[in-house]
């Protein structure tokens, strides 16, 4: 059995410039004859050690990461480059070679190589779920079916940069509260660690009988220079174990319930689930993606397992004959006016152009609860820091009016 080899290769295209690549063959005779084919004219073609390709592909330190925005801007570059009359294998060519991102860069050039090989573009996209969703896979698929792989793209893109900015809104509305409940921490664990127990030697040489919000402050600054370390470590311990739970099935669908039911935060939990869920489906379905799989895979990208499991639970019911409105309207998470304009574009024949105004309403709701949200945290938290703050700072000096008394 004759094992093939990877061989870099050298050729000029038909404008004369210099294209550089690799393919799989059993012989450089086979590549030559390949890329002849593709109408390249070869310069150089040379075997490859395939444990080479390996580290090259691997990039130590980066992992796998790469963000959505990047595929965003890959899919834009894409579609223009397609849409300009560039080959896919030529595109994926340049697009790997000018990624910032090396971990992008790694994948696009195996994508390409897949493609090379004769695969499709949909399927070797598939092999590398880290980079590319399974939205992303399904829509590209579609494009191929469909001969309109350059829109689609531009589609995805869109999509990616408003899931993007709706991360940046939900993240600007968590940073302030986060920040400052963070700076009270430390200042509080400071005074505690470090303050508080200078005024203890104090009070201990003065003796009498201390104030019992003084006396409260000095125990719990006792308490926690004693045991600063194992908190710590208990703290972090804790933080590990409620990851790995949420990051379970039954975990996640507690958590998402609980979140979606926290007071003031509960409210923007379930818009961003409501617009993620109608923006996702309105472009499967405009994209030509079969119904009950762009319920599924809606389901599994909407951030939500509440929300997931009533998409689900309506799948069922869809794939025995029903309408999409019906069985979402017997789930609560479901706001009536989202079931509503869904069934108004069944009966129009629309329900995507429905679906994307629900997104783009819901969009404009988020926005409004953040700037709420931010009007209404900062005067409070503000509020909770000085009264934190200066409850220490009057526990501490009240011993002081007495001075006196317990000097004598």
């Amino acid at each position: 059995m004759v094992v093939a080899e990877t061989f870099l290769y050298k050729v000029r295209d038909a404008q004369g410039r210099v294209v550089e690549g690799e393919l799989e063959a059993d012989s450089s005779t086979l590549v030559v004859s390949r890329l002849r084919q593709m109408g390249y004219v070869p310069v150089s073609v040379e075997q490859r050690d395939s444990s080479a390709l390996k580290k090259e592909l691997h990039v130590p330190g980066i992992g796998n990461r790469v963000k959505p925005a990047e595929v965003a801007v890959f899919s834009r570059q894409f579609a223009t480059m397609i849409d300009a009359g560039l080959s896919l294998i030529r595109a994926l060519g340049i697009l790997g070679d000018q990624a910032e991102n090396k971990v992008l860069a790694g994948v696009i050039q195996t994508v390409r190589l897949d493609v090379e090989r004769g695969s499709s573009l949909s399927n070797a996209m598939a092999r590398h779920p880290k980079v590319f969703t399974r939205l992303f896979v399904s829509m590209v698929r579609a494009g191929e079916t469909g001969g309109v792989l350059d829109s689609v793209l531009l589609q995805l893109a869109e999509t990616l940069e408003k899931q993007v900015e709706l991360r940046r809104k939900i993240r600007s509305a968590m940073t302030y509260p986060v920040a400052v409940l963070g700076l009270v921490l430390m200042i509080a664990s400071g005074m505690l660690l470090f303050v508080v127990p200078t005024f203890k030697t104090l009070y201990d040489d003065l003796g009498g009988t201390l104030p019992l919000p003084t006396r409260m402050l000095l125990a719990l600054s006792s308490g926690m220079v004693k045991f600063a370390i194992p908190a710590l470590v208990l703290q972090m311990l804790a933080v590990w174990q409620f990851r790995r739970w949420i990051a379970g099935e039954s975990g996640r669908a507690v958590w998402d319930a609980f979140k979606l039911r926290v007071p003031i935060f509960g409210k923007l939990v379930h818009k961003t689930a409501i617009t993620r869920f109608a923006r996702t489906f309105s472009v499967l379905l405009h994209s030509g993606v079969p119904i009950l799989e762009s319920l599924e895979i809606t389901a599994d990208t909407v951030g939500n397992a509440v929300v997931a499991r009533a998409i689900n639970a309506s799948k069922e019911s869809i794939r025995q004959g029903a309408s999409v409105a019906a069985p979402l309207a017997e789930h609560a998470v479901f706001p009536t006016m989202v079931v509503q304009m869904i069934a108004v574009g069944e009966e129009t024949g629309s329900v995507d152009e429905m679906l994307e105004r629900v997104a783009d309403f819901y969009d404009q709701e988020i926005e409004a609860t953040v700037d709420a949200l931010t009007s209404l945290l900062e005067p409070l938290l503000v509020a909770v820091m000085g009264a934190v703050v200066g409850s220490m700072v009057v526990a501490l000096y009240m011993p002081m009016f007495n001075v006196i008394n317990l000097v004598q």
